[in-house]
């Protein structure tokens, strides 16, 4: 990034910034962010020292960017918190105010590193999206396939359909998956890369911002100030810590994007797989039956299973899945077979 680029960012930061502590009028987080915009002109002013000894020029006004000024207009509408993740796109720091964090948020210690981003298959948020995939898989295709089963009995056609319907479904579920982890961890980097830059070029402003917000999260100046320069440091701490805090960003959440949509793939392609195996078997007329009862007790299965997030009874949660997916598959059998005698 060059110099002019990095002091127009700083210069969209603080314009944010402020923008920012109008919408927390009345609050302690106002003073903070007007803070951090004081920061933010300061570090611009750093930018615009080096451009000036390089013999380059710096337009003698600001004025925000498309972007910024369209950021800038959404937070007036809606606040801060929904639009935290933008704004730390933004390079707005302290968004972990508004992420439900703990005021003593964690803070990593010397061997915590941008290595415990990926986290395995076993932990309690994968085991969920796993369940949520199959389920979504179980309910679309078997849908799809009663819907077909509705307007014809050609156990071929329903076959072909089931097929198209699980491939269809699982290759746009792992696409999905792929672009949003991937813009995830691209946005993530981008940051990282900016906040490992400032601390090269400024690393007393960035424990100025850290000792900002940690004082924001009710800690005393003194003690706040104390930490963030201990933290800062050791590199890896100081980013990892910077992530969290001025961010919002939590590495351990990010995982490696053709994982995610493998995972969301395969998933989703065992839900949609069950109510399709009766006329993988058989090509008879209790091929539907078998189907119809095979994806009662999934649908019942899965209810159940999702319970253990939900904090509800399994025969409520099983009870409630039966009936919404029972309700979808009965409602697409009928529209088939009226599509079925209308077309045929």
């Amino acid at each position: 990034m060059n110099d002019l680029k990095s002091w127009q960012e700083e210069k969209s930061s603080a314009h944010l910034y402020r923008v920012v502590a109008e919408q927390e009028a009345g609050t302690a987080r106002r003073g903070l962010f007007l803070e951090l915009a004081r920061e933010a002109e300061k570090q611009a002013e750093i930018w615009e020292k080096k451009i000036r000894e390089g013999g380059g020029v710096v337009p003698q006004r600001f004025s925000p960017d498309l972007r910024t000024r369209i950021v800038a207009a959404l937070v007036k509408k809606m606040g801060p918190r929904p639009l935290r993740s933008v704004l730390a796109a933004m390079k707005v720091r302290g968004m972990s105010l508004y992420a439900g964090a703990d005021p003593r948020h964690y803070v990593p210690d010397s061997t915590a590193g941008m290595e415990r981003r990926h986290r395995g298959l076993a932990s309690g948020g994968n085991l969920r999206a796993a369940v949520f995939g199959v389920n979504d898989g179980l309910v679309s295709n078997a849908s799809l396939i009663f819907g077909v089963a509705g307007a014809t009995s050609d156990s071929r056609m329903i076959l072909l359909s089931g097929i198209a319907g699980l491939l269809a479904g699982a290759f746009s579920m792992a696409a999905g998956e792929y672009v949003s982890v991937r813009s995830q961890r691209e946005m993530y980097e981008y940051q990282i890369g900016l906040e490992r830059d400032e601390l090269g070029q400024y690393p007393e402003e960035e424990a100025s911002e850290l000792a900002l917000i940690y004082a924001a999260r009710g800690i005393p100046e003194d003690e706040a100030r104390r930490m963030a320069n201990v933290i800062l440091v050791d590199p890896d701490r100081a980013l990892d810590t910077l992530a969290r805090e001025e961010l919002g960003l939590n590495p351990d959440e990010l995982g490696s994007p053709w994982g995610a949509a493998g995972f969301s793939f395969f998933s989703f392609a065992a839900g949609a797989l069950l109510p399709l195996l009766p006329f993988l078997w058989s090509s008879g007329a209790g091929s539907l039956a078998v189907s119809v009862g095979l994806t009662a007790a999934s649908l019942f299965s899965v209810g159940a299973v999702l319970s253990l997030f939900t904090g509800r009874q399994a025969l409520r949660g099983g009870l409630r899945m039966l009936t919404i997916g029972g309700g979808a598959g009965l409602l697409t059998f009928f529209i088939g077979k009226l599509l079925g005698v209308s077309l045929g």
